[in-house]
């Protein structure tokens, strides 16, 4: 799958490097009506277990605050974030209820698995939000980068009012910055585990954008917007509008 084009206009955000970071990116240059989102305030990634020194030093320079990490215990006990040194907070906010194996074991497709954690993890979605506007610039990161990173920091970007197909496009890049390599060896493994999962190679190596709209358009559906499911969960007005507040930059 690819990513919808950029509306004219529409700057890409930049992907700095940080050696042994995986799909690290800044959500910033997101169309927002007639501003965008703000470069150098959220990231996203995939684990930081593989940070050489380099990779270390240039994740310093993006002077992160906060570091949100999604995984569960299992999972960063595993890999633990190669974070030492770095004067930052480190938020856990698990989203999963059940474990990452489980949802291969179950052959869930992405959009029943994300319709879950929509579902079963809002109170760790708001969570999440509370932990951006607690401090910036904050990087929100899982195993990989793709469901419940990519899940969490839709629902984000779209209740500050960043364009829907903009949210759509962010979470559509994830797929093609996953290295092949990766993809093939993850895939090989999984393969022996669960060798008649049909939804196996999009669990573990795709982001489709008709997945993320679909799932927009659901959250629509029940309430009413992106804005209105973190209200119903938790999330008060002032806090929606100091998300705006951190996350946009006014068009000129």
């Amino acid at each position: 799958m690819t990513e919808p084009a950029p509306a004219p206009g529409d700057a890409l955000p930049p992907d700095p490097f940080v050696s042994g970071a995986m799909n690290l990116r800044d959500v910033g240059g997101l169309r927002a009506g007639s501003g965008s989102t703000r470069h150098g305030v959220l990231f996203r990634s995939g684990n930081l277990a593989r940070l050489d020194a380099d990779g270390t030093r240039a994740l310093a320079e993006l002077r992160l605050r906060r570091i949100i990490d999604l995984r569960a215990d299992d999972e960063v006990a595993r890999e633990p974030s190669r974070i030492s040194g770095l004067d930052v907070v480190t938020q856990r906010v698990p989203l999963f209820l059940g474990s990452v194996e489980s949802f291969f074991r179950d052959d869930l497709s992405l959009d029943e698995m994300y319709r879950r954690l929509v579902d079963d993890s809002s109170a760790g979605v708001v969570a999440v939000v509370r932990g951006i506007l607690a401090d910036q610039p904050v990087l929100v990161h899982c195993t990989v980068g793709k469901d419940r990173t990519g899940v969490t920091i839709a629902l984000t970007l779209a209740a500050a009012g960043v364009d829907a197909e903009a949210v759509v496009g962010d979470y559509a890049r994830t797929e093609g910055l996953l290295p092949p390599r990766r993809n093939r060896r993850i895939v090989e493994m999984l393969r022996t585990m669960h060798p008649e999962a049909v939804h196996l190679e999009d669990l573990a190596t795709r982001s489709p954008a008709p997945v993320m709209r679909a799932l927009l358009d659901d959250v629509t559906h029940r309430y009413g917007s992106a804005e209105e499911y973190l209200r119903a969960h938790g999330l008060a007005d002032d806090e929606i509008v100091e998300l705006r507040r951190v996350l946009l930059k006014p068009g000129v």
